[in-house]
């Protein structure tokens, strides 16, 4: 029987070996590209928007997950779930959603305190456990992502991690030109300073920011390397002509970070998985006139009732509740009157799980006692549960 002994197997170019054989033993790692489950970003292809395609608030507004937050602007921006143009490389790659910053117009210039970017928290425990040797400079994660601006420049980015010493990773796109979609990728050393908790708190953080004045930046700041996190020197100074354009906008799509130094094609998730993995954070029910909720009611007054709910998947941590539009308890025999306010949560589960939410101030549901159900009575309403980081 003939033999091959081999150290490692490399392609010829190649700058890493596909298979690594351990001489000891004789068992072998294989450097994968196609693995599951590497993608450590939720919703990375922007599939999932469960508050709604377009907001202008600060913070959680439309696509699942980022965030894009601002400050001291003249006018809000809008952020919104866009479809990627057909025939574009993203599109060509199997991209269909991308979120959008629209900017506001910023009359008053860019002030020095003023702020507009993309954001992102992973759970601490997700990084911790991830497989990347964080604390090793020899061990990486790779960054990459797909971006387009309206405008021609560079912008800058970063990575921070929150537990421990806040540490601060720096970056840059590159020169974008206006209108084009350009992906980026970046790889990611471990650090001694750096520290992952094995429990749910945010702590690995992503800004690409489309503005950040200079009460935050410094020219000094070295690009690609960690250093201790400090609020005047978390990036390099960001180009301002794209802030000062009415209506500039600024797009992205393909987030994804994985454990190792090469990024891999994109996981792609169907929308039933990446749906599943968002309401582990934020749960949403919708609907329109006269539309049923799904949730189960029983009446403990005239003018109170209980609502048990069951979440699809465990919460990150006990939500908290929002409630938006006009609802009513239906009952077997008593319907409450139509009601936009009384609906609060109470004894959230712990662990996630469910939780109850309580109607008072309410009338016309005859008794206590009495079953029923909660139904929407205006069109857009909805039920919204968040353990967001």
């Amino acid at each position: 029987m003939s033999e091959i002994k081999v150290n490692s197997i490399k392609g010829v170019g190649a700058s890493t070996a596909a298979i690594t054989v351990n001489n000891t033993d004789g068992t072998c790692t294989a450097n994968l590209s196609n693995r599951q489950n590497r993608n450590l970003i939720i919703n990375g292809a922007m599939q999932v928007a469960q508050r709604g395609t377009s907001g202008t608030n600060s913070g959680y507004g439309s696509v699942d997950r980022f965030r894009v937050q601002h400050g001291g602007t003249d006018e809000a921006p809008t952020q919104s779930q866009v479809d990627v143009a057909s025939g574009t490389t993203p599109y060509t790659l199997g991209f269909r959603k991308a979120l959008r910053i629209t900017n506001g117009n910023q009359t008053s210039g860019a002030g020095s305190s003023d702020s507009l970017h993309f954001q992102y928290y992973a759970e601490a425990q997700d990084i911790a456990k991830s497989g990347w040797n964080y604390t090793s400079s020899s061990s990486f994660v790779t960054l990459q992502f797909w971006i387009k601006s309206s405008v021609a420049q560079n912008f800058q980015g970063r990575v921070r991690t929150r537990q421990g010493t806040s540490q601060n990773f720096p970056f840059e796109t590159g020169s974008l030109s206006a209108d084009t979609w350009t992906k980026v990728t970046k790889t990611i050393p471990g650090n001694s300073n750096l520290q992952f908790n094995n429990d749910t708190a945010k702590n690995f953080q992503i800004d690409i920011f489309a503005f950040l004045g200079t009460d935050d930046t410094s020219s000094a700041v070295s690009l690609d390397t960690w250093a201790a996190y400090a609020s005047g020197t978390q990036v390099k100074d960001v180009t301002s002509t794209w802030y000062t354009t009415n209506d500039a906008t600024l797009e992205i799509t393909g987030v994804q970070l994985e454990v190792g130094s090469v990024a891999t094609d994109f996981e792609h998730r169907s929308f039933g998985q990446e749906l599943a993995l968002c309401q582990r954070y934020t749960y949403v029910v919708k609907g329109d006139f006269d539309d049923y909720t799904g949730f189960s009611a029983y009446s403990t007054s005239a003018t109170a009732a209980m609502i048990p709910v069951f979440f699809p998947v465990t919460m990150r941590a006990a939500p908290s509740f929002t409630f938006s539009g006009t609802a009513r308890f239906q009952g077997a025999t008593n319907d409450s009157a139509n009601f936009t306010s009384g609906l609060a949560i109470i004894n959230p589960n712990t662990n996630g799980t469910g939780a109850v939410i309580q109607l008072t101030g309410s009338s016309g549901m005859g008794a206590a006692d009495r079953p029923g159900n909660l139904q929407f009575r205006a069109d857009t309403s909805s039920l919204l549960f968040s353990a967001e980081l």
